[in-house]
């Protein structure tokens, strides 16, 4: 024990220095000119690389809908694959991809779509193709089980059984996970059904109705990803954000209402999402579907692999110039093009959907408490790193129990973790005993607990198997900081 105390205050030591990014954010800052004698620990995960600002060169590339395959059955073909990105005018970028050089196309399913999906290994090393936030069979859920080595392939199928959201695919190969999301492995996944077509919402795709990948990643003086070099244990944190693989983008809207789809896929950054204007915006559905009830706010934080739907109103903004979303810091994230054309007269329902607790939900007493611990390479869930021989919990198909999950604090503070269950979405019964707020008052797949938090959630697996629950700073994912739950 004390040679692992040690170890953390080294690693402290090392965190003031400003030799390791950060990754549990306060604030941003840049790091010159600090004090790094009054930075202890996990309090400098406050003080992370801050992001360059986005001066709106380029307009924000859209992901392309994967076109069905002319088969029987709703088959898509996904191929993971190496090439090279013109990020930065005239030069290639050495990158992975989905159908493409770099990060992948959107796979648009219906609710009651039986889907046939055809995944291909491209690559020069092994992947799995994980299907976030999807309630599919574990032999499906992409996890680190599910390697494909180079050059093969293999047909999943699975039902859509789960309402109208925004998810997204990534890979999941332990201990390279990192590496691979990094170098552009992701892709996102829209579901529709008969009650999302009928609210009236934005829902011209490209048009009023658009995805926003956020990641963060560092360049070398080649503009090469050389994810070894900036490797960070805690979470590799970046100084140049690219959207949909867009650097310096801007997104051009009509005077109109417009549904943004934000996802972080960053590795480890967090994301505090406002306007510049001080304008307000509604958010009408997390991680696995629709809220009740718009939630009106201004400002949103995502911890990575955290989705949120939001719509602002740019009819109603008067200040439209210079108008950006941006960082908590105020670092310039996506500028905004207003046009003087109205637009789509599309709207937002006071009831977007019938998300409740029932009482016996609430009164269920917790069986499963989880707790989340240390940094680096030392991190642990319930004090075990991951070993894929081990089971270290076990539920019934579908069966309700109520998880108690702790982010235990370390001797110098600790640091946020978003908390991934796999297979299933959840529902939040409490923050430190408190009902959880509004805007996170329905489904959810990961959810950010801060140091010394307990939060309390209702989980029910609808399918069999052995699925993944871990932190997703993908890092800490890789260095074990995951756990097994048996579902039969």
């Amino acid at each position: 024990m004390v040679d692992i105390m040690k170890k953390i205050a080294l690693a402290s030591i090392i965190v003031g220095l400003g030799i390791i990014g950060a990754c549990s954010q306060e604030k941003s800052n840049d790091m010159k000119g600090m004090d790094h004698d009054k930075m202890k620990g996990h309090e400098s995960h406050g003080n992370v690389v801050r992001l360059n600002d986005s001066i709106g060169e380029n307009e924000l590339k859209i992901p392309a809908v994967l076109e069905r395959d002319n088969e029987k059955g709703i088959v898509y073909t996904v191929k993971a694959q190496k090439g090279k990105t013109e990020i930065f005018d005239g030069i290639e970028t050495k990158t992975y991809g989905y159908n493409g050089s770099f990060l992948g196309p959107m796979l648009r399913f219906e609710k009651g779509d039986k889907v046939k999906i055809r995944t291909i290994n491209e690559l020069d090393e092994p992947t799995t193709f994980h299907w976030h936030g999807l309630e599919v069979s574990s032999d499906v859920d992409g996890g680190p089980y599910d390697i494909l080595k180079p050059g093969e392939e293999k047909v999943i199928e699975f039902e859509v059984t789960q309402e109208a959201s925004t998810l997204w695919f990534h890979p999941h190969p332990h201990g390279i996970t990192s590496e691979q999301v990094y170098n552009g492995l992701a892709g996102l996944i829209y579901i529709e059904d008969n009650h999302s077509k009928g609210l009236g919402l934005p829902n011209d795709y490209g048009k009023n109705d658009f995805p926003l990948v956020f990641q963060d990643k560092t360049f070398d003086d080649k503009k090469q990803l050389n994810y070894n070099a900036v490797k960070n244990e805690d979470g590799t944190i970046g100084n140049t954000l690219l959207i949909n693989g867009t650097l310096n983008p801007k997104l051009t809207v009509n005077k109109e209402k417009v549904r943004l789809r934000l996802l972080n896929g960053s590795n480890a950054r967090n994301y505090t999402f406002k306007l510049n204007s001080g304008d307000s915006f509604l958010q009408i559905a997390t991680d696995g579907g629709f809220l009740n009830e718009p939630v009106t706010l201004k400002e949103i934080t995502l911890t990575p692999s955290e989705r949120a739907e939001i719509v602002v109103n740019f009819s109603q903004i008067k200040k439209v110039n210079n108008l950006a979303l941006i960082n908590e810091d105020g670092t310039v994230l996506l500028p905004f093009e207003v046009t003087d054309q109205s637009g789509v007269n599309s709207k937002v329902p006071e009831k977007l959907n019938d998300f409740s607790l029932a009482d016996k939900e609430l009164n269920l007493p917790v069986t499963k408490k989880v707790e989340l611990f240390g940094m680096m390479n030392m991190v642990t869930i319930n004090g075990k790193k991951f070993d894929p021989e081990r089971i270290d919990f076990t539920q019934k198909q579908g069966v309700t129990e109520v998880w108690e999950i702790y982010n235990k604090p370390d001797m110098m503070g600790g640091m946020i973790h978003p908390f991934h269950i796999h297979g299933a979405q959840f529902k939040i019964i409490s923050r430190d005993g408190k009902e959880p707020p509004e805007n996170e008052q329905g489904w959810k797949d990961s959810i950010s607990i801060k140091p010394d938090e307990k939060v309390r959630i209702v989980v029910q697996f609808k399918h069999k198997g052995v699925y993944m629950i871990h932190c997703h700073i993908l890092e800490h994912e890789d260095n074990g900081m995951m756990a097994q739950i048996k579902v039969d």
